[in-house]
Formats: structure tokens, C-alpha cells, sequence
């Protein structure tokens, strides 16, 4: 009964961090009108820093920081750096350029990009089945960034396009080194928004933007911080702890993009272009095919080539 009481929880965790996820596209392009990409990233660091703060304090577990700051604080600097610093500034950029129903069904690929950067950098063996995921997701890159114009070719906005795909790299990056990281999620995610402030503070004022903007501005950065950055992350590894199929969970993402798109219409007043459904479908469709079985005949092949 235990078991089944919190895989409920489970799916309970992940489904409040993936509505919370499909709010963020539209946070992101409506708190842009009033702020830079990194005046967004600035106040929405702080936010979530913050958030996560009260956390740690609700969990009487603030007297730790130190502690890990002490013993981590090189892996602290450099993964802040890399998260929230540069994957945010990248990915508030990319926004800022796009439509948001182009820039976040691209970012949708990161998990693929994710399979591919292992191969170099964890020396794992690239299945055929992930090679055909890549075409399959990145052909539906093609169709939203050229708005269904393949033959010819033009870009709807080149720069916004090759950034969002950058954020991926910066994002799967992190991931993958993150499976080495030692310190307890919550605790490391803490210390990450703590060094990267510093730098976020620098950034702006070198580029003369530590000005106090609109309320709505900071509304927007508050929300995107809180949520985004800080308690859904805590939703979503809660979920993992309770969950006794971790797949189950995983495949809820998958919902997140159609709720998005649809907050996107709503709030933000995007026309869905049917390009982006097309590509949306051809992205889904290949992170769909990534995670198919394997038959007995491939996974002793995929064995055999791993040995």
C-alpha cells in the first residue's frame, strides 16, 4: 500500500513540475518586454536563490551550506557559471529573439543532445536508434526555424535559432557532468545560484543595465526565479525519490509542450504557426523513438560493441 500511496505522490510531484515547466515559455517572452535578457537573468537568479534558501531553512538544513561551499567550492563556481549563468543568458537571448512557441519546442531537444554529447564525453556507444532520433528532431528544428520553408532554406531568425540550440549544448553539458557531482541536489543547485550572482551583478553593470525596471518586470523575473529555477526543481526530484519506475515519471514531460503551446496562444497571443506543430511533432516523435525498446537481437549487438 506504501508503494502505491507514493507513486501517487510521485505522479502528483511530477505533474505540479510539468504545469509549472508550461508556464514558462510565456513568463519568459512576457517578462522580456520589460526586461533585458540579462537584467531577467539578474533578478531572477535572486529569486531563485531565495527560494531556495527558504527551502533549506524549511528543512533547518541552512547550516550546511558552509560546509559544502567549503568542500565543493571549485565544482560550485564552475557549474554556476555553466548553470544558471550562461545556460539562462543564452536561453533569455534566444527568447528574446524568437517566438516563444519556436524557442522552447527547439529547446525540447536538449535530451537528445544529451545522448549525443555522451558519446564523446562519457565514450558511450551511439545506438543507430539514437542516430535516427537526431535526424528525426532535428528535421522538425528545420521545419520550425525555416517555418516550414526547407527548400529554401531562410531561417526566421538565424541568430534566435542558433542560440536556442546552444542553450541545449550548455544544458545536456550540464547534465552530464552533474552525474558526477557530489553534492546533495538541493544544496549544490543553492550553491550554483550563489556563485553565479556575482557574475550576473558584473554582467550588467558592465553593460551599464543595473537600473530598477518595471513591477512587471520584476514580477515576471519572481515568477521565472521561484518556479522555474528554484521549486519545480525540488517538485521534479521529489517525484524521482517516490517514484518506483522512473520512466513513468520521465514520459510526463512529454506533456508539457502541447500545455505550453497552448498558454503561449492565450497569454502571450502567439498565432501557433503550423510549422511549429509539425516540427513539435517531429521532435516529440523522436525523443519518442529514442526511448523504444530494444530488441533481444539489437541490445546483444549494442552489448557485444560496448565489451
Amino acid at each position: 500500500m506504501s508503494l502505491q500511496h507514493n507513486q501517487k505522490k510521485a505522479y502528483a510531484f511530477g505533474l505540479g513540475a510539468v504545469l509549472a515547466w508550461s508556464t514558462v515559455a510565456s513568463a519568459f517572452k512576457l517578462s522580456l518586454q520589460y526586461l533585458s535578457p540579462m537584467q531577467l537573468l539578474l533578478y531572477a537568479s535572486i529569486a531563485s536563490l531565495l527560494a531556495l534558501l527558504s527551502i533549506l531553512a524549511w528543512q533547518r538544513r541552512l547550516p550546511e551550506l558552509a560546509a559544502a561551499f567549503r568542500a565543493h567550492w571549485k565544482s560550485s563556481l564552475l557549474f554556476g557559471a555553466v548553470n544558471p549563468f550562461a545556460y539562462y543568458l543564452v536561453l533569455f537571448q534566444a527568447y528574446s529573439l524568437l517566438p516563444a512557441q519556436e524557442a522552447q519546442a527547439i529547446n525540447y531537444t536538449w535530451a537528445l543532445t544529451m545522448t549525443l554529447l555522451a558519446v564523446p564525453l562519457l565514450k558511450q556507444a551511439l545506438r543507430l536508434q539514437d542516430a535516427a532520433a537526431a535526424l528525426i528532431c532535428y528535421l522538425g528544428v528545420l521545419v520550425i526555424g525555416t517555418r516550414g520553408q526547407l527548400l529554401e532554406l531562410h531561417f526566421s531568425n538565424q541568430l534566435g535559432v542558433l542560440l536556442a540550440l546552444c542553450s541545449t549544448l550548455l544544458w545536456a553539458g550540464y547534465w552530464i557532468f552533474n552525474t558526477r557531482d557530489a553534492r546533495e541536489p538541493v544544496l549544490g543547485l543553492t550553491l550554483n545560484f550563489a556563485c553565479s550572482l556575482p557574475l550576473s551583478l558584473a554582467w550588467c553593470a558592465w553593460h551599464g543595465q543595473l537600473t530598477l525596471p518595471a513591477w512587471q518586470g520584476l514580477a515576471g523575473a519572481a515568477y521565472v526565479g521561484a518556479l522555474e529555477m528554484g521549486f519545480t526543481f525540488v517538485l521534479w526530484l521529489t517525484a524521482m525519490k517516490l517514484t518506483r519506475s522512473t520512466a513513468s515519471i520521465a514520459n510526463l514531460i512529454f506533456l508539457s509542450p502541447l500545455a505550453s503551446l497552448l498558454l503561449i496562444h492565450l497569454l502571450v497571443g502567439e498565432a501557433i504557426l503550423p510549422s511549429t506543430l509539425l516540427g513539435l511533432a517531429l521532435i516529440l516523435g523522436g525523443l519518442a523513438a529514442q526511448k523504444l525498446p530494444l530488441g533481444r537481437r539489437a541490445r546483444a549487438q549494442l552489448a557485444d560493441g560496448q565489451s
